[in-house]
């Protein structure tokens, strides 16, 4: 068993961010790419994604800003807001960090972002861009882990992948990106959900198989072909009191066990998590350089 080390690949991308912006930008006097990110409530992964996107973006010289709001701010108000980001010159590309409290809709704040600055990658013209294979911004998530899999050149053609959850930010999008004619696609793609049935089976099937479940430690061995490839897409905050803070990071595998058949896995924390921050960099240098129209 190797580990799928997405903090030291994510280490690489951001040295090779770094040289392409000192030489290419700043050498230049071209300003550095800037980049805002609107965080609405007090949801502590959602804090500490932001808080790592910021490092993140010292670390490789990109600007950063924080737009801070409390979870009642009302729907039209964040509207506003996200209009006021298109228009802002100085902003090469921004998120909205999801999830958004209950009253305020989503979809409507995602359709609102102008594609262009759209660095997530959820703008329904970006999706369509995608599922085309056009030139646009790949979500960033699903992007990290296609990113991981080229770097380790882990093969995907022909390959049988089965993924395990639906969402519009990892599954359906990964599914897409996975079953394209591309160099890291062109794999047979299985997409499983809640009310899959034979859900074990299925995933024993698989060559390639990528948890988002939500559910920690969800996935067992059992679920696991021999020597598969295993990505833990999964990240939550389990009780311990052999820790100090409290808490333990798990995610969705059973990671223990499920690591003894595979060929590949990734670790929690480490694995997918730096990639989806990497990946989100990527998509804001190439929106500085204005190369999505």
């Amino acid at each position: 068993m190797k580990l799928l080390d997405g903090k030291m690949i994510a280490a690489q991308i951001k040295r090779e961010i770094a040289a392409d912006v000192a030489k290419n930008m700043l050498d230049k006097s071209i300003p550095a790419p800037h980049i805002a990110a609107v965080l609405v409530g007090d949801d502590p992964a959602s804090q500490s994604y932001v808080a790592g996107k910021e490092k993140a973006c010292r670390e490789v010289g990109f600007l950063s800003s924080i737009y801070r709001f409390p979870a009642s701010i009302p729907e039209s108000q964040l509207l506003e807001i996200v209009d006021f980001l298109n228009q802002d010159s100085e902003i090469d590309g921004f998120i909205v960090q999801l999830p958004l409290p209950k009253h305020i809709n989503a979809q409507k704040i995602i359709e609102q972002i102008n594609p262009q600055k759209d660095i997530d990658g959820f703008h329904p013209v970006n999706v369509g861009k995608m599922v085309l294979n056009l030139p646009g911004f790949l979500p960033a998530t699903p992007f990290g882990i296609v990113t991981l899999l080229d770097r380790y050149d882990i093969e995907t053609e022909g390959k049988n992948c089965v993924i395990l959850g639906r969402s519009n930010i990892v599954g359906t999008p990964l599914s897409i990106l996975l079953s394209r004619k591309t160099k890291r696609g062109n794999s047979t793609v299985t997409l499983c959900h809640s009310l899959t049935k034979n859900i074990s089976d299925i995933a024993r099937e698989a060559d390639i198989l990528v948890v988002a479940m939500g559910k920690p430690e969800s996935v067992t061995a059992d679920m696991i072909k021999q020597n598969a490839v295993v990505i833990d897409v999964g990240i939550h905050r389990v009780p311990s009191v052999e820790s100090k803070s409290g808490f333990v990071l798990k995610g969705d595998l059973k990671f223990d066990e499920v690591s003894k058949k595979c060929s590949y896995v990734t670790p929690v924390p480490g694995g997918v998590g730096p990639m989806t921050i990497a990946s989100l960099l990527l998509n804001a240098l190439k929106a500085a350089k204005k190369e999505v129209k």
